[in-house]
């Protein structure tokens, strides 16, 4: 099979380049308010909000940054597909101004807006970044009362467009694409500990690399995992190094993204160098973790694909697929990728022990 992904230079608040209702999932990071280094493309985007930063208006610059937002979202709910999942990783803002200390809460802004929006909010997960940090306060120190707690989570806020998503009786994508029963375990949790990942990006200014650092490839790897199947259409209105996109490729789903800066593409064309390498790797590594899980348990049913049991019925199924090829391609809108897929059989994925 032939996925499609294309990322487009531009405004997000304005997808004329995606359909009503052609979009099945949503993953995106978008640039957080009140956050100093995303100050200038805010204020680019609207005078007001220096304006409100200058004048210590932080409430003020808040709801104007948001406002941006809310554009977006605007076109979310328009692409999105009834029954069609999104998911928003933010975090809150903590900043002095105005000279008063406080927080920013943008996850709570964000639920409102979609809310207003028609969307069904869902439980959310606080994606909880490990650290070796020894400040875990601000403020004061030792002496009380005037200390703050550090913030070291975000939230991936999911919202779901109507009612729940039908699929014909044994619809093979839908059961090709489960995820075995220990990850729905450990996906299906509020609380995810997962390293936050630096993008190495070549010939770039730091202020870029630091704009850059999205979330992990592990991120949406689990979030299309557990709210699409193989085929869907996922968006990303802030692709910025094209991270959604590359998960998209990893699970054989089609994507399409936005960022207004289209130098930050080149990162992900570099991190196709050996993309159909990395793809089996990754799906042998997830086959063994589960015959990992299934060596402790006892009983269970046969695979349909492969040499293991599985503890569901619905599982039997179960037949991830692997990058075989990219064909990339400059366009007049950004970067156009196609990538075939297989799906992972054989011996390579046998479980037999490697030469």
């Amino acid at each position: 099979m032939r996925t499609q992904h294309v990322l487009h230079v531009g405004d997000a608040a304005a997808m004329d380049a995606v359909a009503d209702e052609s979009v099945d999932l949503v993953v995106t990071s978008p640039p957080y308010p009140m956050i100093d280094l995303w100050d200038d493309l805010f204020s680019a985007q609207d005078p007001d909000v220096a304006a409100a930063l200058d004048a210590g208006d932080g409430d003020a610059a808040f709801e104007r940054m948001h406002a941006q937002l809310d554009a977006v979202w605007d076109e979310v709910m328009r692409t999105l597909a009834p029954g069609g999942v999104v998911c928003i990783n933010v975090g809150d803002a903590t900043r002095s101004i105005g000279g008063e200390f406080q927080q920013f809460p943008n996850h709570a802004r964000i639920i409102d807006a979609l809310r207003s929006r028609g969307l069904t909010p869902l439980p959310d997960v606080l994606w909880r970044k490990p650290t070796n940090s020894l400040t875990k306060f601000m403020g004061s120190g030792t002496l009380p009362s005037n200390a703050y707690v550090t913030l070291e989570h975000e939230y991936i806020l999911i919202f779901r467009k109507g009612d729940t998503r039908s699929f014909p009786p044994g619809d093979d994508r839908r059961y090709e694409s489960a995820f075995f029963w220990e990850e729905r375990n450990r996906w299906f949790s509020d609380l995810w500990e997962v390293r936050g990942e630096g993008q190495a990006l070549a010939d770039t200014d730091d202020d870029r690399r630091d704009r850059s650092a999205a979330f992990p490839l592990e991120i949406p790897l689990r979030l299309l995992r557990m709210f699409s199947v193989r085929g869907d259409r996922v968006l990303d209105p802030f692709a910025g190094t094209g991270t959604t996109a590359l998960a998209a490729m990893h699970t054989a789903r089609n994507s399409v993204g936005f960022d207004l800066d289209g130098d930050l593409f080149t990162a992900l064309d570099e991190r196709l160098t050996d993309l159909p390498t990395a793809s089996r790797r990754r799906v042998a590594a997830r086959l063994d973790r589960h015959r990992e899980a299934m060596a402790e348990r006892d009983g269970g049913y046969d695979a349909e694909h492969y040499d293991f049991e599985v503890v569901t019925k619905r599982e039997r199924r179960i037949r991830p697929y692997v990058v075989e090829g990219v064909d990339s391609e400059s366009v007049e809108s950004g970067r156009r990728y196609a990538v075939d897929h297989r799906p992972a059989d054989g011996e390579e994925f046998s479980g037999s022990p490697s030469e």
